[in-house]
């Protein structure tokens, strides 16, 4: 009766909104098939709704409180359990995200890991958790040792596009390790999910507070499924399933039954409030490190339709065509001669003297790596490296920056006039390059790193 209240509310209410998502609440047992149909009721309805994507929570294909039962209740990706999830998320042509399922791993041990599936049916993304739950709380009467039965993960998993925006997947005790959090905002996330199944005796203190903490730090949504209720006579979970928007307010949340509840994602509002309060060019990595994973940056393409500040300007993702931990490479909107790039720091510093050490190093690295390839793309064995450093220099743009120029026999009747054309770059009468244009020779200069 409550999924079906739920239906009749929600379906006059958001059934015309875009980017819609279901947050879930469940109280999961040990019994794998009665679960699966409780979530199975759950996202049927939430789509009945008009969710273009549904967030289940941690366990929710079981609890167990026996390790060896654990064990032996776990199932590979490929097992019956996510094949059937897979065939639910394609015949109703929308996208999961199933956090916290117990994934086979060893004969001793097996994965916490988070996935989304697509809505063909396919698996996007995994993330085996990597913050294990070993706490001891006598006072609340919580004693729990994830590790005993976990594998922890060693990565964090980058950003998975979807129809709602850049999804960040981590899961329940994740939310306390703030570095994770802007990790995932750095590398691209516009939206963190935290499925859980937060023990009582610590949600009323924590659940809510850490979320929105999350979700303002990071200025992105933050979407939290839960368990709810008792599962055994041990075992008890806070549920609250909640929805956080980027200033930090709970723009929808569960009781404590089963169910879900709906919440429009507004990436216009992402960006609104990053453009005003630009936290990420404000973050002082010269004076403390920049918490990102270095494996997460390996992995991370860039989007067409990421944004990154440069001075007062904006440089668009299909610009870029290298990206470091602290610096990108991108082609340019206004050429001296053909081929001629740039390379700038992410964070928005006038100065070379403004950088730190790291970013530097950083900066010059990525520099050389550029101009090899800028140089083997033009065929060509020379390239003018120019930083206009300060206003009397020619800086145009407050923001430092190398310019990269490959040089060939002549292109210049006196060789350093290419630096009065520089000092005159934004009165050159060359037409700005369209967007095609820039983003053509962008994945031209991909394919080269």
């Amino acid at each position: 009766m409550l999924i079906k209240r739920l239906y009749s509310v929600f379906k006059n209410t958001f059934s015309d909104m875009d980017n819609l998502i279901a947050v879930c609440q469940i109280t999961s047992t040990a019994n794998k098939e009665k679960n699966y149909q409780m979530c199975k009721a759950l996202i049927t309805n939430a789509h009945k709704c008009g969710a273009k994507m549904v967030f289940m929570p941690e366990s929710f294909d079981y609890i167990e409180e026996d390790k060896a039962k654990a064990l032996e209740m776990a199932e590979s990706l490929d097992g019956s359990l996510i094949n059937s999830y897979k065939s639910l998320a394609k015949s109703l042509n929308i996208w999961l995200s199933l956090g916290g399922f117990h994934e086979k791993f060893s004969e001793t041990k097996l994965r916490n890991t988070h996935l989304v599936i697509n809505n063909k049916g396919e698996i996007a993304e995994t993330y085996h958790k990597i913050h294990l739950y070993d706490v001891q709380i006598p006072s609340k009467n919580i004693q729990a040792i994830e590790s005993s039965v976990v594998e922890a993960g060693t990565e964090i998993s980058p950003p998975v596009k979807t129809p709602i925006g850049n999804v960040g997947l981590a899961i329940c005790y994740d939310m306390r390790f703030s570095q994770m959090a802007i990790a995932l905002a750095e590398s691209g996330a516009d939206i963190l999910t935290y499925p859980s199944a937060f023990f009582f005796g610590t949600g009323a203190y924590h659940w809510e507070i850490l979320l929105r903490a999350r979700a303002v730090e990071t200025q992105s949504y933050v979407i939290a499924a839960a368990q709810t209720g008792s599962h055994s006579s041990t075992r008890k979970s806070w549920g609250h399933s909640l929805v956080v928007d980027p200033l930090g307010t709970v723009i929808a949340q569960c009781s404590e039954e089963p169910g879900f509840v709906l919440a429009p994602i507004d990436l216009s509002l992402i960006k609104s409030i990053r453009q005003s309060m630009p936290l990420e060019c404000h973050r002082r990595y010269d004076i403390y490190p920049k918490m990102i994973s270095s494996t997460l940056c390996k992995k991370k393409s860039i989007e067409d339709f990421y944004e990154f500040k440069f001075g007062s300007s904006i440089v668009k993702g299909l610009q870029v065509f290298y990206k470091t931990q602290l610096c990108l490479a991108f082609t340019n909107i206004k050429c001296v001669l053909p081929g001629h790039v740039l390379v700038a720091p992410l964070r928005a510093v006038e100065k070379l003297t403004d950088l730190s050490k790291d970013e530097v190093g950083d900066l010059f690295l990525a520099v050389q790596k550029v101009q090899k390839i800028i140089e083997q793309v033009h065929n060509t064995d020379s390239s003018s490296i120019v930083i206009q450093d300060g206003q009397h220099a020619g800086q145009t743009i407050k923001h430092v920056h190398v310019h990269i120029i490959p040089r060939k026999c002549g292109d210049f009747l006196v060789n350093d006039d290419i630096y009065r054309k520089l000092q005159n770059e934004k009165d050159c009468v060359n037409p700005k390059r369209s967007d095609d244009e820039m983003a053509h020779e962008a994945e031209l200069l991909r394919s080269f790193f």
